[in-house]
């Protein structure tokens, strides 16, 4: 799916392979990490596929610089890809699979877990009030309204997904306090 976002940035305008990583950072990042090196991974094998071209750009005062911009089959892979069934994602939470085996260990040891746990499955590592901002920053850039409205759609599933979490973990560790305080012993 990877291929697929970077298709998808392209498709918005050109872009070095440094503006994609940015804009990954920037405004992605809440529902799909991709490291740097993943990146360029698959900007290769985009190239290789003929979805996309690069240019390559002498600069003087700077370091040259790779072009990319999407191909009509690379356009045509993103739609094809955008308007294929998805009933089929298979959800897969490492946080939830530990959750699921966590009696294995102490009453005292879950409740730290579940405290911690929004800081660290948060969507938003950098807030996100940062999320709004850079997405609205964004609309301005391409200056197409509503294909803006579709990025904000996600943020307020991220929105959302960190509440409901936050609810989830303070009823987990209300439960758990309950049985502490009913089993001293525990």
């Amino acid at each position: 799916m990877l291929k697929h976002g970077i298709l998808g940035l392209l498709n918005y305008g050109d872009m070095t392979g440094y503006e994609i990583m940015t804009v990954f950072r920037d405004s992605l990042s809440h529902f799909w990490v991709a490291q740097t090196s993943q990146i360029y991974r698959e900007l290769q094998k985009l190239e290789e596929n003929g979805w996309i071209n690069v240019t390559h750009i002498a600069q003087e005062s700077r370091p040259d610089k790779n072009m990319l911009s999407i191909t009509d089959a690379g356009r045509a892979e993103l739609l094809r890809w955008i308007k294929s069934d998805t009933a089929n994602s298979a959800v897969r939470s490492p946080m939830l699979m530990k959750t699921f085996f966590r009696g294995e260990c102490s009453i005292d040891e879950n409740i730290a877990f579940f405290r911690d746990l929004p800081g660290k499955e948060t969507p938003f590592h950098n807030g996100s009030e940062n999320a709004v901002t850079v997405s609205s920053q964004y609309e301005k850039v391409i200056e197409e309204p509503l294909k803006a409205l579709y990025w904000k759609f996600t943020i307020d599933f991220g929105l959302m997904y960190d509440r409901m979490l936050r609810e989830w973990c303070e009823n987990c560790i209300r439960k758990l306090e309950e049985i502490k305080h009913e089993n001293p012993a525990d």
